[in-house]
């Protein structure tokens, strides 16, 4: 079970998602709702949300960073370290692009650096250019909005595919797990090259005809 100062330091990061991702209207009450719960409480809103399994309650003390399940991990750590499935778009050295599973649109995307921080690198800014590109070939919105936030003290930066108006601000709704398997399937699949017929060169006779004769 959570200690009250490991309850109090995850309220604190959950807090700090609201702020970054919440409508202005729904923010108090959320906030309300999550102060009010108790610990129990606590760890059964981080389990229903898949924020840890069952029985793998944080740790007091442990570092944040990739390791076992016990270790006290933001969620985007635990998503890095393979303790939370995640739909993966793509990665490099030091970032990794996965599917919002709360999106504003179809195809919303997160670019999580590898290391936590609230920095963003540039290796992170390199890959959402490269996933914005990939959005918008395969899944032809208007445009990409690009966003960065802070989120559990980890900078991360939204690409949100814009189909009619929507904002970093538009209300998110939750993406069934067939809906994001979909949506992965339609980005990663690889456009089939037309194929190309082979020129046939036209090759004229000349017919050879007699003289008349007259």
């Amino acid at each position: 079970m959570l200690t009250e100062e490991q309850a109090k330091k995850i309220k604190e990061q959950i807090s700090q998602q609201i702020d970054s991702t919440f409508p202005e209207d729904k923010k108090a009450d959320a906030k309300t709702q999550l102060e009010a719960m108790n610990v129990e409480q606590l760890e059964q809103f981080l389990e229903r949300n898949n924020m840890v399994s069952r029985g793998e309650i944080p740790s007091q003390g442990a570092p944040h960073g990739a390791g076992a399940p016990s270790e006290q991990q933001c969620i985007f750590c635990s998503i890095i370290s393979g303790n939370i499935n995640s739909y993966k778009v793509n990665e490099n050295a030091n970032a990794v692009a996965i599917l919002e599973i709360n999106p504003i649109s179809d195809g919303h995307t997160i670019i999580l650096p590898k290391k936590h921080s609230e920095k963003i690198p540039v290796n992170s800014e390199k890959l959402a250019q490269k996933i914005s590109k990939i959005l918008k070939e395969k899944l032809n919105p208007k445009n990409i909005l690009i966003s960065k936030a802070t989120l559990f003290g980890h900078g991360v930066i939204n690409l949100v595919p814009i189909y009619k108006d929507e904002t970093i601000e538009s209300e998110r709704h939750k993406a069934s797990s067939e809906e994001l398997e979909a949506t992965l399937k339609k980005i990663l699949e690889e456009k089939r090259k037309p194929i190309k017929k082979p020129r046939v060169k036209r090759i004229i006779e000349k017919l050879w005809l007699p003289r008349r004769i007259p």
